[in-house]
């Protein structure tokens, strides 16, 4: 009989450990917390039902960028497979793993905003152009020029360079994209 896969959504409660195997490959292992909420018609009211825990278990790069990446109270998308329940907790091989985008905006390391992009802005404030990138990132390679492989699209570039706001005028390019106005 193969293994279940199951798909869980929880909350990181604790620590991730990593340790390495003789040979050289990375393991970590983190708890997950599945709280369901259940409809109480009685009260008229949502209420949290039994949680549930997990022991995750992942390995290689998976387990190197869980062990980068996660921290206590992270809610996280887990797919894996069932590989025992014993002492109230449910354990799982991770195959998969991703950061929920519903409480919280994930970055990666070619989308990372730009300073200016934090700034507040006003509706009678001009906006100011974007600052040139430095030196250091650009030998960096951390994102590629807009419109090459591998780079932002050139309307996202201009987008950021308005700083977001979301009075600016939409450029043809904007009006070309699939998600323009999102």
């Amino acid at each position: 009989m193969a293994p279940s896969v199951t798909h869980v959504s929880g909350t990181v409660t604790g620590n991730v450990e990593v340790r390495f195997t003789d040979s050289g490959v990375a393991v970590c292992r983190f708890r997950l917390t599945q709280t369901t909420t259940q409809w109480d018609a009685a009260a008229q009211q949502w209420r949290d039902g039994t949680p549930i825990r997990y022991v995750c278990t992942a390995w290689r790069n998976l387990a190197r960028n869980a062990t980068e990446s996660l921290v206590d109270g992270v809610r996280v998308l887990v797919t894996g497979r069932v590989t025992e329940i014993r002492d109230n907790a449910v354990y799982l091989s991770v195959d998969d793993l991703g950061i929920s985008l519903r409480q919280r905006i994930a970055y990666t390391e070619t989308s990372l905003p730009s300073p200016a992009s934090a700034a507040p802005i006003s509706p009678t404030t001009p906006v100011a152009a974007p600052a040139a990138p430095t030196a250091q990132r650009a030998a960096a390679g951390a994102r590629s020029p807009a419109g090459q492989a591998g780079g932002p699209p050139a309307w996202w570039e201009q987008r950021r360079a308005t700083g977001w706001h979301p009075t600016t005028a939409r450029t043809s390019a904007d009006a070309l994209s699939p998600n323009a106005g999102r």
